[in-house]
């Protein structure tokens, strides 16, 4: 073997390394979630939450300001108000929801839910004017809403409420990832998941404090929970499984691409389904399981057609009309309506 061939198959094990973690912490942080608000004996998924924003915002100043790991970005605090404490509010809202519905729904149900994410974020695209909406693209979000409303109906433990929780966060986490292509994207802030959790987190924080004292505070208070500060050890560990998650997507996205990202998503959710279902007990159908991989089909074609509308925009020369040549004031006037039309495009 050469050197480079070497060379490239310690890139290429070490790349799967990264994958093999994120499959790992990305899986044992859900299933984790579900034991500690479902079994543990701590139902209250707001307060996890916060205790998680506010581990992470600890590492991650520790990261940026003290060590100085990782370079951050310089926010002023007008920018600060505008463009990330909306996106902080959302993000509260979809973590709070998820959190909650694993009290009332399976992990491999709510797992076969979320593909519902591509259809939510592509209907929030074109209500916001960053996705052109097309009878293809639409039938490809009826594909996979259909494979969901199969798996819904095998479902042996279906729960309302649990589903429209579930839901709710689904279009919740829509909304702030169209709001941070818009607002990100136009401010041009280059943002990692590490920088990400140092100014996110905070703002994500002080939403959750209102809902905590109006819903959890009361019962939380109360002297038969008093038991649950005696194992704080369990929640310290799921908060630092929690950061170290989007450590691994910061090595992940940083060695390889959020292509390879996608792609390991999906072997995630097979893998999270089947675990899950073992480790709680909780069966899955094969009507589940025919509607998921209908679902699962739809969702790679959408990612496949992103891929290639993606390649297609990179790889489309673009013209200016001042670079043609004039021959003429017909042919000039033409160039410029095309160039303009482009534009607008």
């Amino acid at each position: 073997m050469t050197i480079q061939g070497a060379q490239l198959t310690t890139e290429a094990l070490i790349a799967l390394g990264y994958v093999c973690t994120w499959i790992a912490l990305s899986s044992g942080v859900i299933m984790f979630n579900k034991y500690v608000l479902s079994f543990f004996g701590f139902p209250f998924p707001i307060l996890l939450t916060m205790i998680h924003m506010l581990f992470c915002s600890m590492m991650a100043f520790l990261i940026i300001r003290v060590f100085k790991l990782v370079q951050s970005n310089d926010i002023d605090n007008q920018t600060y108000v505008r463009k990330i404490v909306p996106i902080g509010g959302l993000f509260a809202i979809s973590l709070w929801l998820s959190n909650t519905a694993y009290i009332y729904l399976s992990v491999a149900f709510i797992q076969m839910l979320k593909a519902l994410m591509p259809g939510a974020v592509y209907s929030v695209g074109c209500v916001m004017g960053i996705e052109q909406f097309t009878y293809q693209r639409l039938l490809n979000m009826l594909l996979i809403t259909f494979g969901v409303c199969v798996a819904s109906y095998g479902e042996l433990n279906f729960h309302l409420l649990g589903v429209i929780i579930q839901l709710a966060s689904v279009c919740a986490e829509a909304f702030r990832l169209g709001l941070v292509q818009i607002i990100l994207n136009s401010e041009q802030l280059k943002m990692n998941s590490i920088t990400t959790l140092y100014y996110v987190s905070p703002a994500c924080f002080l939403f959750l404090l209102v809902p905590f004292c109006l819903l959890e505070m009361p019962k939380y208070m109360d002297d038969q929970t008093g038991m649950l500060l005696s194992q704080p050890h369990i929640l310290l560990l799921n908060a630092c499984t929690a950061f170290a998650l989007n450590i691994a997507i910061y090595l992940l996205i940083g060695k390889t691409s959020a292509l390879t990202m996608n792609v390991a998503g999906v072997v995630k959710d097979w893998l999270l389904i089947a675990i899950s279902s073992i480790v709680f007990d909780a069966p899955v159908t094969k009507v589940q399981l025919f509607g998921y991989a209908i679902s699962f089909l739809g969702v790679l074609y959408y990612n496949y057609s992103k891929y290639k509308d993606r390649e297609r925009e990179i790889a489309e020369p673009k013209f200016d009309a001042k670079d043609l040549p004039l021959m003429g004031n017909e042919t000039k006037d033409n160039s410029s309506n095309d160039s303009t039309s482009k534009g607008i495009d």
